[in-house]
């Protein structure tokens, strides 16, 4: 009796849960492999040419290939390089793209931590990026390393202000800090609506978050080689690559969160709520990566000085603005929350 206790209530649901994050970060890697061969796609078309197209059907496995290749090359750890923190870096970047998946719902009550304080932990994983980026830079022993490093952790702490008012005014509006509360406040009207230019400066705010073109500084070959990854190489540097797409899978899931009412379909009427949630959610995550992509394929780069003066001189106070006028419409009109 004694050991099928211990089964039941320790080794069962330990299985459950291994199962639950298998049937999320499986899932999340399969779409990151996917975005990056959309991502070349769409280039392609912008540019009038073909794109991958050889490897597999309409070029579909050249993802796999890719990945092999990395795998099969020779990691190299830079002489006077710390190696346990160089190889711990992209290990942290790759993880913390991963493990705010846990709070975000896909569907009514399909999400594998409903907890309360959803936004406060994505909020907190986003900001744990930075160490990575830094221990990177540090571990290389590479003065480029280190420069684009700290370029790169400005860069992230400057827009992270940004997104935190963001999301303090989604909470004003919603009420809530229970991501799954925020998408059933959105039931009359999604919020990129009467938010928009916080959805304008969430969006703007994303891209730099996760080194994105035009703020793709860190990478700036002209100055910097490329970064805070110029002595990576082989699979360190695909766990850099994978934890940025994963982050960016996160950020355009959490702006359908946020702004784009979740899973909820755009009217309540037949055929659209025959449609699962979950059809939604993914749609609509798969419209703001485009989103991604297409700023990647148009806008040139900013210069860092630039970069830095719309983050603290723009959108700051912007975003700060707006939280006191959302406050003060609330309690004005009185739609506070109850």
């Amino acid at each position: 009796m004694a050991e099928s206790n211990f089964w039941v209530d320790y080794i069962l649901p330990l299985l459950l849960i291994v199962g639950y994050i298998a049937a999320i970060v499986v899932p999340v890697l399969l779409v990151v492999a996917l975005v990056t061969y959309g991502e070349r796609k769409i280039w392609a078309a912008m540019q009038f040419r073909k794109g991958p197209n050889v490897v597999g059907p309409f070029g579909l496995f050249q993802p796999l290939a890719d990945g092999l290749k990395l795998l099969m090359k020779e990691t190299i750890i830079p002489t006077g390089a710390n190696r346990v923190l160089f190889i711990m870096a992209p290990m942290i970047m790759f993880a913390l793209g991963l493990v705010g998946w846990a709070v975000i719902p896909f569907d009514t009550h399909l999400v594998l931590a409903d907890i309360n304080v959803g936004i406060l932990y994505l909020f907190a994983v986003s900001s744990l990026g930075v160490y990575g980026i830094i221990i990177a830079g540090w571990a290389s022993n590479s003065k480029y390393g280190f420069l684009g490093a700290l370029r790169s952790a400005a860069q992230m702490v400057s827009y992270e202000v940004s997104i935190g008012f963001v999301l303090v005014t989604v909470m004003l509006v919603a009420g809530s800090l229970n991501l799954s509360d925020i998408v059933e406040a959105q039931k009359g009207l999604w919020f990129f609506i009467p938010l928009a230019p916080m959805f304008v400066i969430y969006f703007i705010s994303a891209l730099a978050e996760t080194n994105r073109t035009p703020f793709d500084l860190p990478e700036a070959e002209g100055e910097l080689v490329a970064g805070y990854q110029v002595e990576y190489s082989a699979m360190t540097w695909a766990l850099f690559m994978l934890g940025e797409y994963a982050n960016i899978v996160l950020l355009s899931g959490l702006c359908v969160i946020l702004f784009l009412g979740g899973w909820l379909p755009p009217f309540h009427v037949e055929p659209f709520i025959w449609i699962p949630g979950v059809v939604w959610f993914i749609a609509k995550t798969a419209f703001v990566i485009f989103l991604f992509t297409w700023v990647r394929a148009t806008m040139p780069r900013y210069r860092y000085d630039q970069l830095m003066r719309l983050g603290w001189k723009v959108f700051l106070p912007a975003s700060l603005a707006w939280v006191i006028i959302t406050a003060g419409a609330m309690h004005l009109f009185g739609w506070m929350p109850q």
